[in-house]
């Protein structure tokens, strides 16, 4: 390694000892400790007047620390090179999609720069920051097939695994700080695992660790190399890697492949604000003088109103309003925070009906009230919470994001379904002719998502079903239990429904008898039924 002090010594030999004659080539030098030279030092000035020490002694420039992100992330590459064919399909899409580029690079611009600072406060290689391009094209609300969710896809399982809470208030797969802190915990404890292999390390996190773990043992027990590149993983996986590959090669050069890269602040365009307990998200938008939309941005694990009862208790707010919010939170009363009406509990009502009527939990409304138990008395008042404004406005919760895609207009005949008893996405998908995916992905699921009894799913078919020609139809699954002198034919007249579909629902035989006793399941359209 370099350094001055090895120059420096015989530099200055060469200054003292200037009046010696010079030694001859073969000469054997004597050791430094045995010379001793009764001459006085030189006079201070001529070492002033030495050039070369001048440059020697001086500090070397200060590099200069990069403003705009993709220079930063530049400067921190670590992955190993490789520039093999599945790296450049995947670098070759990128470059003939700029749009897409865009998109990404916009939403990038709220979420990556927090996201390099954690990756290089762990010294981890800086093309980590990228991989939310690769899991969720940096969209914090992006949910896959597989039940994966937020900017690093996290499924619910893993989210739990490293801490990621998940309820009707909050999901922490989509906050930035909660799942940036789980992702690289998940990603470091994966590189250990494979021995400090990042490209293992990162198969691993899209495909799971016991997947790459087989895959290496069969190349061993083969006797072929174990590298990524040499695996056999599954098809999503042997892209997965590329695709990082390729974007670090384009930012590293973007010139060189025909791609602008939009400039993007190296410091995060947020300050991480505590705000002491539960908020309105309408009421912290206003003391932050910002939309309810750029607060959901920047806090997409939110799934309500407000911030959860239990916390977390703070909130990201853009930087330039950030003074404003703190000075305001710091000065709101605590009965501002949060709006509460007095609620009379009518006969009948229970907790889970107040709950649903006023968009709030059961455990929020025992918290409220005190409440231990479930038991609540008609007549009596209990206080609770609900938004200072319309649900309308509050866009990007949960329950206003489903609504929109429910609403969206597509091709074919739309219908809802109330989901009964017993239903599935299987068995849905056969009824009404429709793939399990888009079934799933029109009412913001996945396939593996759990059903609700008298959950409201909208469908899209190629053509009316006999039982819903007509606007405002809600099918809803019956099981009918069969009686003495019932025939398909009178159930089919009693439920409107023709008897082929009674038949194709519950794989009758063309011929045969109904037997008392005997379940039947149906699927009638419920504005149709009168006094059934």
């Amino acid at each position: 390694m370099f350094t001055p002090t090895r120059i420096l010594f015989p530099a200055l030999a060469a200054l003292l000892l200037g009046a010696c004659a010079a030694p001859q080539h073969n000469a054997r030098p004597e050791p430094v400790a045995q010379v001793r030279d009764e001459t006085p030092a030189p006079a201070l000035p001529l070492l002033a007047s030495a050039q070369p020490l001048t440059g020697i002694l001086s500090e070397p420039p200060a590099v200069a620390a990069p403003t705009d992100l993709w220079e930063a992330m530049r400067r921190d590459f670590g992955l190993p090179a490789n520039n093999n064919r599945r790296v450049q399909v995947q670098r070759d899409w990128y470059a003939r999609h700029p749009s897409y580029l865009r998109r990404v690079s916009q939403r990038a611009g709220r979420y990556a720069a927090y996201i390099l600072q954690q990756v290089q406060a762990r010294g981890m290689p800086a093309e980590i920051a990228l991989l939310p391009v690769v899991e969720s094209a940096y969209d914090p609300f992006a949910y896959s097939h597989g039940r994966a969710a937020g900017l690093w896809q996290f499924i619910p399982g893993t989210g739990k695994r490293f801490g990621l809470k998940q309820d009707w208030w909050y999901d922490g797969r989509r906050d930035l700080v909660e799942s940036t802190r789980a992702a690289l915990d998940y990603l470091e404890y994966l590189h250990r695992h494979f021995d400090g292999d990042w490209l293992l390390a990162l198969a691993a996190y899209n495909s799971g660790e016991g997947t790459v773990r087989k895959a290496v043992r069969r190349n061993r027990r083969k006797g072929k190399p174990v590298s990524f590149w040499d695996l056999d993983l599954p098809r999503e996986t042997r892209a997965y890697v590329p695709k990082l590959v390729a974007l670090k090669q384009l930012v590293n050069s973007p010139e060189k492949y025909g791609v602008t890269l939009t400039p993007i602040d190296v410091r995060p365009p947020f300050e991480i604000i505590d705000t002491g307990g539960q908020i309105d998200l309408a009421v912290a938008a206003d003391l932050a003088a910002t939309d309810l939309d750029t607060l959901y941005r920047f806090n997409p694990g939110f799934n309500q109103w407000a911030t959860p009862p239990g916390g977390p208790h703070r909130l990201l707010i853009p930087r330039a309003q950030a003074e404003r919010f703190r000075a305001g939170i710091a000065s709101l009363p605590p009965d501002k925070r949060i709006h509460w009406v007095r609620h009379k509990v009518g006969s009948g009502q229970t907790l889970s009906h107040i709950a649903r009527r006023y968009h709030t939990t059961v455990d929020a409304l025992k918290a409220a009230n005190q409440i231990r138990g479930h038991t609540i008395r008609a007549g009596k008042y209990l206080l609770v919470p609900v938004s200072s404004t319309g649900q309308e406005n509050y866009r990007l919760s949960a329950a206003q994001r489903l609504s929109r895609k429910q609403s969206a207009s597509r091709k074919g005949q739309r219908t809802q379904h109330v989901v009964a008893r017993g239903d599935t996405f299987w068995d849905l998908s056969r009824q009404y002719k429709v793939s399990i995916r888009k079934l799933a992905a029109w009412n913001g699921m996945a396939p593996g998502d759990p059903l609700r009894v008298g959950q409201k799913l909208v469908i899209w078919t190629r053509q009316p079903l006999p039982t819903s020609g007509h606007p405002g139809a809600q099918r809803r699954t019956l099981y009918y239990t069969v009686r003495k002198g019932d025939s398909l034919s009178r159930i089919s007249s009693r439920f409107k429904v023709r008897v082929s579909d009674l038949r194709r629902w519950n794989g009758l035989p063309a011929r045969g008898y109904l037997q008392p006793g005997q379940r039947l399941k149906l699927y009638v359209d419920v504005t149709r039924q009168t006094g059934t």
